[in-house]
């Protein structure tokens, strides 16, 4: 016997209403649904699987830090290339918040339930941004965390890089650059309460701690990648500590690090190292107002985060891993645009 709408239902565990609006190609189905329609129907032989072609894309928004952080403008570039560059299987939407707050984040969440079929995010590791994804989870939404990852949350992966194993990259620059005597270092972040700054700061302090005990820290500044902040800080913290001999900047603002440095001509003298490959660090690189860029490829995580989401809005379980090369820039080797 053939198959019915009923047994479909059960397979698919949805309503045989829910059926019905999915084989007629009908709205107010989530994409998600959708494939688990499909594949019941395909299983006990309804279909031969050409329907599927006509199911709606999948509806993935990606919440991204907003203010002057150059490596997130250019990330958000990429996600819209990305997804511009697919078949027509995925919707995208790009939202720029202000995640330094996260109640404000959370309540963003709470707002796109039952609007999308995933969810990317960057966002501090907080509670109430746990509980907006677990929620969200549980309303069976995917969650996947992007360049900063969040503790004890169900997401459905993460695409970075390992921010311990960059920071403790910046401890054995930084240290090799400062040669075999004594110095003070300073430490700019964007927020410890990001869980990938936190693994930076932890990675820098541990490879100080291990192969350049002679340098001390001797400041750490919050400065919510700002360029402004960052530029006040910088300046407090050269006239407050005139022998500083080494910065590391965290996370954003290295265009206001770079300014206090140049003003007070100290641009040659003290070794500054930050974090990704912008039109600004490529001209402090070039000037040698930078030493070093730890960088990561915004192109290919974009590209990776729309493919992860999308399998897992599907209901699809990889056992894939990605990848994020971590990489040293200097003068000499600056990547071509």
């Amino acid at each position: 016997m053939r198959a019915t709408i009923s047994d479909i239902a059960r397979e698919a565990g949805v309503s045989t209403a829910t059926v019905d609006r999915v084989l007629n190609q009908r709205s107010g189905v989530k994409s998600r649904t959708r494939d688990q329609v499909f594949t019941a129907a395909e299983r006990l032989g309804y279909i031969d699987g050409a329907p599927r072609a006509n199911a709606a894309p999948v509806a993935l928004d990606f919440l991204l830090p907003g203010g002057t952080n150059t490596f997130l403008h250019m990330l958000a570039g990429y996600v819209e290339e990305a997804a511009a560059l697919r078949s027509g299987d995925v919707k995208v939407r790009v939202h720029r918040i202000d995640s330094f707050v996260p109640e404000m984040l959370a309540e963003k969440l709470h707002r796109l339930r039952g609007e999308v079929d995933g969810i990317a995010i960057i966002a501090l590791d907080h509670p109430a941004v746990r509980e907006a994804i677990r929620e969200l989870v549980a309303r069976d939404v995917p969650v996947l965390t992007l360049v900063s990852d969040i503790s004890n949350v169900p997401r459905c992966g993460y695409v970075g890089i390992d921010n311990r194993a960059a920071g403790r990259l910046a401890g054995h620059l930084l240290g090799r650059f400062m040669a075999s005597g004594g110095g003070k270092v300073a430490l700019f972040a964007g927020s410890l309460s990001y869980r990938g700054h936190e693994e930076r700061e932890m990675g820098f302090r541990h490879m100080l701690a291990e192969g350049f005990p002679q340098l001390s820290i001797v400041q750490t500044r919050e400065v919510r990648d700002d360029v402004d902040l960052a530029y006040t800080a910088a300046k407090e913290l050269l006239h407050k500590v005139p022998d500083v001999g080494g910065i590391y900047n965290i996370g954003s603002g290295n265009r206001g690090i770079a300014r206090a440095l140049e003003e007070a001509g100290l641009g040659q003298r003290i070794v500054f190292i930050g974090h990704e490959i912008t039109p600004h660090t490529r001209r402090f690189l070039l000037s040698g107002v930078m030493d070093a860029v730890i960088d990561q490829n915004p192109r290919d995580e974009a590209r990776e985060a729309i493919e992860q989401l999308a399998a897992a809005a599907r209901g699809q379980v990889g056992d894939r891993m990605p990848s994020i090369r971590i990489e040293a820039i200097f003068r000499e080797n600056i990547p071509a645009i």
